[in-house]
């Protein structure tokens, strides 16, 4: 069994895990009315995009999400929250030093002695999350659970159906698909566009994401039998037939957008293993990116 695999399956209890660290220092975490900003590269990215969109719908307060190296420098926040599994990714802490002096700082990372968690006062080290594959997964859900639970997400829900979706077999004919496209509404988009990710890492899949109401508006020309639609939540119901008059194979998640990712993750696993791909080591990527000549002398 690959790490990949292992770390899948190690989900459920992470996310409870997690969701008690919230609970136990909710402090250290943004609080209500704050204006926040979450910054993250790939996987993290669509972390911070998903907790981003979560919050502003749940009213508690203006939140921004951004790749660090996109980042408008004239906003001012009341929090910056960095998210970076290895603590070192160039970018990030490039952005970190760019942000106002005065923007207090939390780091969320995995390794205590990783760059980001030594600078930053205020950080969460979720250590025992780590993985030894390269994609990520169970850091980033983790990350995920903890943001939300602390939000009023039901953690405990999410992992009890993450539990029952490790059971099922993968959706039919899933060998034969060509392109993937994830679908979903508020942080479920989000958290569709980390499910296309996930299967281009681990697979080099063709793989899309849209908010659902988008698909009408020009992708869905490209779709066909070829085809496989993954709607994450239970938004939009009246897509699914449009999607079913292409051609196209429907798969539609029960309404939990992070226990379906748990889904497209043995998803992944599947087909590295039926292509015999190595899904702890995908061609081209590394664990973190490190640029020659970034991330100065952040204070």
């Amino acid at each position: 069994m690959s790490e990949f695999a292992r770390e899948v399956l190690s989900q459920p209890d992470l996310w409870r895990r997690g969701a008690a660290l919230a609970r136990a220092e909710p402090s250290l975490l943004p609080r209500p009315g704050a204006r926040v900003v979450l910054l993250g590269c790939g996987t993290s990215l669509y972390v911070a995009e998903a907790v981003a969109a979560y919050r502003e719908s749940a009213g508690l307060g203006e939140t921004d999400a951004f790749t660090p190296s996109e980042m408008p420098l004239s906003r001012r926040y009341d929090l910056a929250v960095a998210i970076s599994r290895s603590g070192t990714t160039t970018e990030l802490l490039d952005a970190l030093e760019a942000l106002a002096p005065s923007t207090p700082l939390l780091a969320i990372t995995a390794v205590e002695d990783g760059r980001l968690a030594r600078l930053v006062p205020d950080r969460i080290v979720l250590a025992w999350a780590d993985e030894r594959s390269v994609v990520q997964t169970r850091f980033a859900t983790t990350v995920l659970a903890m943001l939300l639970g602390h939000l009023g997400w039901d953690v405990e829900a999410s992992a009890r159906r993450a539990e029952l979706a490790l059971e099922l077999e993968v959706p039919e004919q899933v060998d034969v698909v060509r392109q993937f496209v994830f679908l979903g509404r508020g942080h479920s988009a989000a958290i569709a566009r980390e499910a296309a990710l996930k299967l281009r890492e681990t697979v080099g899949a063709w793989t899309e994401a849209y908010p659902t109401r988008e698909l009408r508006h020009g992708p869905i020309a490209a779709i066909g039998p070829h085809t496989l639609v993954w709607v994450l939540d239970a938004e939009e119901p009246s897509i699914d037939d449009e999607v079913v008059a292409t051609g196209a194979r429907l798969v539609r998640g029960a309404g939990d957008p992070l226990a379906e990712l748990v889904r497209v993750h043995r998803v992944a696993g599947h087909l590295a293993d039926l292509r015999g791909l190595d899904p702890d080591s995908p061609r081209f990527l590394t664990r973190s990116i490190v640029l020659d000549g970034g991330g100065g002398t952040m204070r």
